[in-house]
């Protein structure tokens, strides 16, 4: 039944009875709406947002979707959707369930570079800058610069392929840092969200770390004066005396970046969050057993390891972590101006161990006392185990 008013009612003065709003809900372009599925067909797929007629998805998006897209959008199911026209020429709300995921994700971007929180995503491709990863079905750009340097999956071969190609499927922490919809540009750090993921993680560990407990690690950096190993969020320092039981020069005659090693807790300073570990401790000490094995007047086999102004140390054979020092007045009887007058770096020579301390490990050594009378017995009840030795010996 039509509307009737009375003869003599101005209504122009009361234009509320056609008001839309009145009757429904007005969509404004580039709005984003819930609605809900009614009409999920081979070619059509309509949306109720609670306006004068239900809105269409753009039939260009309808013809790109996949068949399990199109599975997943059951009648009576809400969905977000973007208003592209609020009418179109034959009166229908053109809507777009793609632009809605796009622009909701742009939003999500945005918080996440207000908010400083970090997210994990992942990888899907590269160029010669980085490498780019999802959120949602935004991708975002994370430089080489903003990568985590501690990585050991990273490349450094000349090509993008070489160097970010095991990157790829691998889920990530990032930051958001820039977010630019106008140029489509969002840039993302893993640098920075690793450097707050271990900030935490390392107050965490500190508190958890006793004094003589063993964890696994990684080994991220090494330096003239040790190793620096992470454990798991925190990283702690092998100091080169640490690394091994033998002498060592530099720590890369004993580790390499990226090497997947177990570690000794040495100490831990909570104040200052430092952490000392040790890699030898967690390997037989070869000095438990040396005064079964030798004892002061052995003759033994060694190889001159290094030279001194003050000697040569040798490392005994067959004890690959014991090494020996060969005083400058127990290399000749005679003056010696420098060790290498006498012998060099590389030389195998019988010698007599002359002090020999495991608790403190020093071991002394002896060319001149090789063919000492005060060992003459001694020597002989070995000869049958030292004959290389004693022939050398001039016995």
């Amino acid at each position: 039944m039509s509307n009737v008013y009375p003869a003599g009612d101005d209504v122009s003065s009361d234009a509320s009875w056609f008001d839309p709003s009145n009757s429904f809900d007005v969509p404004v372009r580039g709005e984003i709406r819930t609605g809900t599925v009614v009409t999920n067909e081979k070619n059509e797929i309509l949306i109720d947002i609670s306006a004068k007629s239900e809105g269409v998805i753009d039939r260009r998006e309808v013809e790109g979707m996949t068949d399990s897209d199109r599975k997943e959008l059951k009648v009576g199911q809400q969905v977000s959707v973007f208003v592209v026209n609020p009418e179109d020429r034959d009166g229908y709300t053109i809507l777009s369930i793609s632009r809605a995921e796009e622009e909701l994700d742009w939003q999500r971007a945005e918080e996440l570079k207000e908010s400083k929180d970090v997210f994990e995503g992942i990888v899907t491709d590269f160029n010669k800058g980085g490498v780019l990863v999802k959120i949602g079905r935004l991708r975002g750009f994370v430089p080489a610069s903003q990568l985590d340097s501690n990585r050991n999956d990273i490349g450094h071969g000349p090509t993008p392929e070489e160097r970010w190609g095991n990157l790829m499927g691998k889920t990530v922490r990032c930051k958001v840092i820039e977010v630019d919809r106008d140029r489509n540009r969002l840039i993302l750090s893993e640098r920075y969200a690793v450097k707050e993921w271990r900030d935490s993680q390392r107050e965490k560990l500190i508190d958890e770390l006793k004094e003589g407990d063993t964890r696994d690690g990684r080994v991220i950096n090494l330096a003239d004066f040790g190793a620096f190993v992470d454990i798991g969020g925190a990283d702690g320092l092998v100091h080169i005396s640490e690394l091994s039981w033998k002498r060592v020069n530099h720590p890369s005659e004993v580790v390499q970046v990226g090497e997947q090693v177990e570690v000794y807790i040495l100490n831990v300073d909570r104040e200052r969050q430092r952490i000392g570990l040790s890699i030898k401790r967690c390997l037989p000490d070869p000095w438990a057993q040396i005064e079964e094995e030798y004892r002061v007047g052995t003759l033994v086999e060694g190889t001159v390891t290094k030279l001194t102004k003050f000697g040569a140390f040798a490392q005994i054979k067959g004890q690959d972590h014991i090494e020996g020092l060969i005083h400058i007045s127990e290399l000749s009887s005679e003056h010696v101006e420098h060790p290498s007058s006498i012998v060099q770096e590389g030389d195998t020579l019988p010698m007599r161990v002359i002090r020999l301390d495991s608790e403190h490990r020093r071991l002394g050594l002896s060319l001149k006392q090789v063919a000492s009378d005060e060992f003459e017995d001694h020597d002989w009840g070995e000869v049958s185990q030292w004959p290389d030795q004693v022939e050398s010996a001039d016995f």
